[in-house]
């Protein structure tokens, strides 16, 4: 089924091109680049269900992981290791190290690039391949390197990647890579989102006012408007200045989880830590701490995160707000009961990170 994202005719025409070319036996690489809340995530979604028919991997930088190498990279390659086989064995070795799944020294940075280029060939050659890094701007130092590497050398192996980069402020990321600017909805869109989310009618001054404050920004447009009256909406959302709305908008999402019972805080806050979004780890991190799974339905029930096969935050800035406004011993206390059911062997260095994290000093 296709999803309708309002305003986005253009963006979602040059994703269907992309994915003509990637089938027809090109590659192609696209960097999606604007501020928190315009739809570079939407628009990755779009693209990963349009891809429905050929091989998607995917994977997001967090913001709390940015320094664990390689672990942006390993999440998007996992689901392509059968391949690994089939490199050259100073490749083969090199990534497996990478990935701590062998011992050794630190691989050549030329030889990973090298090889995840491979992989994303042998890949490609069955089946189209498309990959889908979503918040770029946190992905760890050497993932991003590579993963640039790759990108500038891919050539006809019918593989797509698609990057999803906040802007401003991380330019400098992904930099010299085909880029698609997604700004804030014109006016008449950005009225008709309002309206669908408004709890009544409302002036059509004050609708404007927020319009312009907003920017045109989708995901201020249905967040900040959550939950107020219409004479509470007549005073704005504290001016039009040039304010990140981000922060506005993290605000709003950290007064959410701060309304929900203590548990429920404490899955989310887990959820927030544990990057990769395995839900079986989740558990078993929960059942260390005493909360329960009947535990997560408040935050489910308020539309923050959805816990199915894997877990999937409303949006980044959700997990943002959960880890941020976390108490820092709630934080170690999470941090050691992740790394307790973290499997050291298939894991070592994600376990390390958390049980670093659980220190104190």
């Amino acid at each position: 089924m296709e999803t309708l994202l309002r305003g986005r005719r253009r963006e979602q025409e040059e994703l269907d091109r992309l994915l003509r070319d990637v089938r027809a036996g090109q590659s192609r690489v696209l960097v999606l680049r604007g501020e928190a809340g315009t739809g570079k995530t939407a628009l990755l979604e779009y693209l990963a269900e349009t891809a429905a028919g050929e091989r998607v991997a995917r994977a997001a930088g967090v913001e709390s992981e940015t320094e664990i190498a390689y672990s942006g990279l390993q999440q998007l390659c996992a689901p392509l290791l059968p391949y690994l086989d089939r490199l050259p064995e100073p490749q083969r070795q090199a990534l497996a190290t990478g990935f701590g799944l062998a011992g050794g020294d630190p691989p050549d940075t030329l030889i990973v690039g090298l090889a995840v280029l491979g992989l994303f060939a042998e890949a490609g050659a069955e089946q189209p391949l498309v990959c889908v890094v979503d918040d770029a701007q946190w992905l760890d130092r050497m993932s991003e390197v590579i993963l640039t590497f790759v990108a500038r050398r891919l050539d006809a192996e019918s593989v797509a990647l698609v990057f999803g980069a906040r802007s401003p402020g991380h330019e400098q990321i992904l930099g010299g890579l085909p880029e698609l600017l997604v700004e804030g909805l014109s006016d008449a869109d950005a009225r008709a989102l309002l309206d669908s989310v408004l709890p009544d009618r409302v002036d059509a001054r004050v609708r404007d006012r927020i319009v312009a404050e907003t920017r045109g920004n989708p995901l201020a447009l249905l967040e900040l408007p959550r939950d107020l009256s219409p004479a509470e909406l007549a005073f704005g959302f504290g001016g039009s200045g040039p304010a990140p709305l981000a922060g506005r908008v993290e605000d709003e999402f950290g007064r959410r989880i701060a309304a929900l019972p203590g548990e429920t805080r404490t899955v989310l806050l887990t959820a927030a830590v544990e990057p990769v979004g395995d839900v079986p780890l989740l558990w078993r991190a929960l059942d260390r701490l005493g909360v329960g799974m009947h535990a997560a339905g408040p935050a489910e029930t308020a539309g923050l995160v959805e816990i199915g096969t894997r877990v999937r935050f409303r949006h980044p800035l959700v997990r943002s707000a959960a880890w941020r406004s976390a108490p820092r011993a709630e934080l170690r206390r999470v941090h050691a009961a992740l790394a307790d059911v973290t499997d050291p062997a298939q894991e070592p260095d994600r376990r390390a990170w958390h049980r670093a994290h659980a220190a104190v000093g």
